[in-house]
């Protein structure tokens, strides 16, 4: 009797092996870009028939462009934001309004002390502030694939005021090791499946 995953495995790759290579690796890459696919895109096209190597480049590169996109975008609008908050200090002339404007400046963007509260965040934003705060922007980034997009990680970082170039190099060497993990993982998997039987 044949094993029901492999017929299911082979009919999928059979069905990816009509397009061209160059759009299964397009398709691998776009997956990539998607937040909750994103390293598990190296996974698909493996298993789809793709060379494991050929499937992590363009998982990675897919990934890594939505980041980049996201980094770039992100800090652009904190930094308008920033801008317009520190002009309106400038401009204010009582203290106490000077006092109530300074305020809401810091709020949310002082993640060095553990008792910012998390009010009305998501469970995974709680956990990488937490991570944040604890093992800084290399650990916060190598953790946070378990709990949230690599997207939104990315997004979070430029939002609390970590510089870009640092989110987009500890974002891309945790994509780069989260990628390979699924292509091995997946590799070795699809060889035990398709050997069983």
């Amino acid at each position: 009797m044949s094993n029901p995953v492999e017929g299911l495995i082979s009919g999928f790759q059979d069905l990816v092996a009509q397009m061209p290579d160059a759009v299964q690796s397009l398709i691998v890459a776009a997956a990539g870009a998607i937040p909750f696919i994103e390293e598990g895109a190296a996974g698909i096209g493996v298993v789809a028939g793709l060379n494991p190597v050929v499937a992590f480049g363009a998982s990675v590169v897919g990934n890594l462009a939505s980041v980049v996109l996201v980094v770039l975008l992100g800090a652009r609008v904190r930094g308008s934001i920033v801008s317009r908050r520190s002009q309106r200090i400038t401009v204010a002339s009582t203290a106490s309004t000077a006092a109530a404007v300074g305020e809401t400046t810091d709020r949310g963007l002082d993640t060095d002390h553990p008792e910012v509260k998390a009010g009305g965040e998501s469970m995974g934003k709680q956990k990488l502030r937490r991570w944040l705060v604890r093992f800084g922007v290399p650990g916060a980034s190598l953790l946070a694939p378990m709990a949230l997009p690599t997207q939104l990680t990315a997004a979070f970082l430029v939002s609390v005021g970590v510089n870009k170039g640092r989110v987009i190099v500890w974002q891309a060497i945790a994509i780069i090791l989260w990628t390979a993990l699924v292509t091995i993982s997946a590799t070795l998997a699809l060889l035990v499946v398709t050997n069983v039987g």
